[in-house]
């Protein structure tokens, strides 16, 4: 597993308040490719894309249906069992956003 991986989570889950859905790995590479840690932290996607600064927008290129949107503000602790349906990773330019997105979001300074 590594960071920038999205999924597709087809179970329900509670967070998404009982709906299956995609996420994406946010944990740092050292957390997410250790075998001995059972969870990571992920945000999720959503099709609804509501402009936030914590959002980045991703596209059918990264593995989801539709044009969609991260939500950092969101971020779960998930069992990486749950994580096994791989459908993309983000590229370089989205991962640049991305930590941008949860910089701000955590109100870290960028």
């Amino acid at each position: 597993m590594r960071r920038g991986e999205v999924f597709r989570v087809a179970e329900p889950t509670a967070e998404r308040g009982g709906k299956p859905g995609f996420y994406v790995v946010v944990s740092r590479e050292e957390a997410a490719g250790n075998e001995r840690l059972a969870t990571v932290i992920c945000a999720p996607v959503y099709s609804s894309i509501l402009g936030l600064s914590t959002e980045v927008v991703i596209t059918p290129q990264e593995g989801v249906r539709h044009t969609s949107a991260i939500r950092c503000d969101l971020l779960a602790s998930i069992f990486k069992s749950r994580l096994t349906n791989l459908v993309g990773r983000l590229p370089p330019t989205r991962m640049f956003e991305l930590d941008a997105a949860l910089a701000e979001a955590l109100g870290l300074p960028g």
